[in-house]
């Protein structure tokens, strides 16, 4: 096989690297180089790459260290009987890209995940080597977001915690059961252990050390990890209550659902056509209201029927439709949990609407005015002009909110 060159290498593993869908830069500490020190930033806009939460555009080089793997995936292109093609960069070329497309303003940061070769404690000594050498030989102050290898050494991956600034582990599967059908050399117990250590290490290093000096950052933007939707079967009842348990266990920043593709030679237990993408974004939907808006996973993807979320509506219109009996509600009375579960309201919105109602009785246009979705949020509210009447029980009303349907054409 002849020799790639650095660019053949880039173009093959930042394309491996589309898969993952864990890659996000928000919530981690500022810094900056503008003192004339060092090189990089955490702030400013560039290439998009992925959106922080305030819709700030994040330009990060994410690419594989490496696309061979020792693990036979069941899901994976790059699973070790793949026939794909091949490459490896060094550290070396890791950390030269990222520091030369940092100094012609294409990135902000980097994103680096790998396949497993030889070990999981040599990939993983590779990785932190690569963030040991940015940060402490090139002065990058830059974003870094490692994917760490859960079967690596605890001291490898606290390592990992003092140089990055978001670790990673990817549970990929929702279930114990799928993870052992599917990725039998990987063990959920080991990757629930090491994502454990990362929340105590972190928990630790916040507390106070009576010293006087501030105790050093451990991933100060959190960890995340990533489910696949649609590869083992398992219904969005299922997928969310993972997520749910991931993040009270572990503190998650995110869980990020990727919809299964199917992949060349896989094997006959995998499906042969991917979900429709509407059910990762309505999978995105709901881990929102799981985040910020005080709901359970049961709720959301009740046990009755095939426990799959209604891709014609968001999963909160769909709560509100199935719990007509609940609504409508006054904006002028209402408690905070309960405003935060009309359709049309969100977290910001709701906070106006609290604060504004100690000054008066709110009406349809102040709604409108603070920044609701009163057309969503009408059939559910009482306003001191606006009462729904018979609205809220209407039996066209999902009809009035749902994808209209569309005639396809052959040709």
């Amino acid at each position: 096989m002849s020799k790639m060159t650095l660019q053949e290498k880039l173009a093959l593993l930042s394309d491996a690297a589309k898969y993952d869908a864990s890659c996000a830069s928000s919530g981690t500490s500022k810094r900056d180089s503008s003192d004339g020190k060092g090189l990089g930033s955490t702030e400013g806009s560039g290439i998009c790459h992925a959106y922080a939460p305030d819709g700030r555009c994040i330009s990060l080089l994410k690419i594989l260290m490496t696309n061979f793997c020792i693990y036979d995936c069941a899901y994976c292109i790059n699973r070790v009987s793949s026939n794909v093609q091949r490459a490896r960069f060094s550290v070396e070329e890791v950390v030269h890209l990222t520091t030369e497309f940092y100094r012609r303003n294409y990135i902000e940061g980097l994103f680096l995940s790998s396949g497993i070769i030889k070990s999981p404690d040599d990939t993983m000594a590779d990785m932190v080597r690569i963030a040991r050498e940015l940060r402490h030989t090139h002065h990058f102050r830059g974003y870094i977001h490692l994917k760490t290898i859960p079967d690596a050494a605890p001291e490898l991956i606290e390592e990992a915690g003092m140089l990055a600034d978001r670790l990673s582990m990817n549970i990929e599967l929702p279930t114990d059961a799928g993870i052992r059908t599917y990725a039998p050399e990987k063990n959920p117990d080991e990757i629930r252990r090491a994502m454990g250590n990362v929340r105590l290490r972190k928990e630790e290093l916040k507390a106070p050390t009576y010293r006087g000096r501030k105790a050093p950052k451990f991933a100060p933007a959190g960890q995340s990890t990533q489910l696949i939707v649609g590869a083992d079967g398992s219904n969005d009842r299922t997928i969310l209550q993972s997520s749910s348990r991931l993040y009270s266990s572990y503190k998650l920043k995110r869980v990020y659902y990727s919809a299964f593709s199917p992949i060349p030679d896989s094997t006959a237990k995998l499906p042969l056509i991917k979900p429709p993408l509407v059910r990762e974004h309505r999978l995105y939907q709901a881990d929102w209201l799981l985040r910020f808006y005080g709901f359970e996973a049961e709720e959301i993807a009740p046990d009755q029927g095939t426990g799959m979320l209604d891709l014609e509506v968001d999963p909160k219109l769909a709560w509100a439709l199935a719990n007509r009996h609940a609504f409508p509600v006054d904006v002028n009375r209402a408690t905070k949990d309960m405003l935060l579960r009309v359709p049309g309201f969100g977290t910001k919105s709701v906070g106006r609407i609290l604060s504004a109602r100690r000054n008066g009785a709110l009406g349809y246009d102040d709604l409108r005015r603070i920044g609701a979705s009163v057309r969503k949020a009408k059939p559910f509210i009482i306003a001191r002009d606006w009462r729904p009447g018979s609205l809220t029980d209407a039996e066209n009303l999902r009809a009035r909110f749902a994808t209209p349907a569309e005639q396809l054409q052959l040709f």
